[in-house]
């Protein structure tokens, strides 16, 4: 493969990372812009610039990119990128949060959207599909070659959400005699590997890849998440699934944040929101690693983490629901 001219912007952690790590595996000539959370690895070049900035992208305005990898949730920074920036080809990683229903399994690419946001800024995260779609339409309207990734959930190392990484997390470090789960151990779960993420998304850019496409692992059930979560800890704890007036008595919440259950949402219209039907993404080259290695990655990430743990259950959650069932 030719090297490949590649700025990245924004992100130097979890996917960003991933993205960077593989870009100089592969021999290509990688920058990256970004606040700076995190180091690039060695040979990438790194730009620290805060891109609320009116000329944040100064410095990388004056070259000839042949791609350029968006991460970027505010539709403001989208805009002013594709308008100062010049690249023979454009990948923006965008978000399944765009579709506007979620009541049906594995949807496809053309679905229908949220309105795309108005403003340069999202106000709140409730905001965030219509301002993924908002980035999405700067970059049609501007780069013709481009590549629009709709990401599911993304697992594995570095997950500092937490999500991928909870169960496995908590079947090898139990806090009572039993690990407690969601009701619905029906729930459909789709997870995407990081790495595999990153991979697709580099072979979209050295390709020039043109398109929209969904991108996330093999639809599963929380059930069968859970049995590799516990095999992969290497744990004899059963799971013990909590009725939903429990977990609401205990004020548990379901899918990410603290003093909940992930992998999982109480709400009917959200049952399918982790699935995405991915047949164009695997016929252009996605592929997707078996989900115990994604778990695997994400519990050897859980148990070296020194920052606080995001979602899921601490031991005073669990003594809690413990202490309401035994009432």
């Amino acid at each position: 493969m030719e090297d490949v001219k590649i700025l990245l912007l924004g992100g130097t952690v979890f996917l960003g990372s991933a993205i960077a790590s593989q870009a100089i595996a592969r021999g290509h000539d990688l920058t990256c812009l970004a606040r700076g959370s995190a180091e690039v690895p060695d040979g990438a070049a790194f730009i620290s610039r805060d891109r609320e900035r009116d000329d944040a992208l100064s410095v990388v305005s004056r070259h000839r990119w042949d791609s350029v990898i968006d991460l970027t949730r505010q539709p403001g920074q989208a805009r002013r990128a594709v308008r100062e920036l010049d690249a023979t080809h454009w990948v923006f990683v965008s978000s399944l949060n765009v579709y506007r229903a979620f009541d049906r399994l594995e949807q496809d690419e053309d679905s229908p959207t949220v309105e795309p946001l108005g403003g340069d800024v999202m106000a709140d995260m409730t905001e965030y599909g219509s301002a993924k779609v908002a980035c999405e339409d700067a970059v049609r309207a501007r780069y013709p070659s481009h590549t629009i990734i709709r990401s599911g959930l993304i697992g594995g190392a570095g997950d500092w959400s937490g999500r991928s990484g909870y169960y496995p997390w908590r079947f090898a470090n139990p806090s009572g005699p039993e690990v407690f789960v969601p009701p619905d151990l029906s729930f459909p779960v789709a997870l995407i590997d990081v790495e595999d993420l990153a991979a697709w998304l580099l072979t979209c850019a050295e390709q020039r890849t043109v398109g929209t496409f969904n991108a996330t692992g093999v639809t599963t059930t929380l059930s069968a998440v859970l049995a590799l979560a516990q095999s992969v800890a290497g744990s004899s704890v059963p799971a013990m699934a909590v009725p939903d007036d429990a977990l609401k008595e205990a004020g548990i919440s379901s899918w990410m944040g603290p003093s909940s259950l992930p992998l999982w949402i109480d709400d009917p219209s959200w049952r399918y929101f982790a699935t995405l039907d991915t047949t164009r993404a695997r016929a252009r080259g996605l592929d997707t690693r078996p989900l115990e290695q994604t778990l695997t990655a994400a519990l050897n990430y859980e148990q070296e983490r020194s920052e606080p743990r995001h979602t899921g259950l601490t031991s005073d959650d669990e003594h809690r629901l413990r202490n309401l069932s035994e009432a």
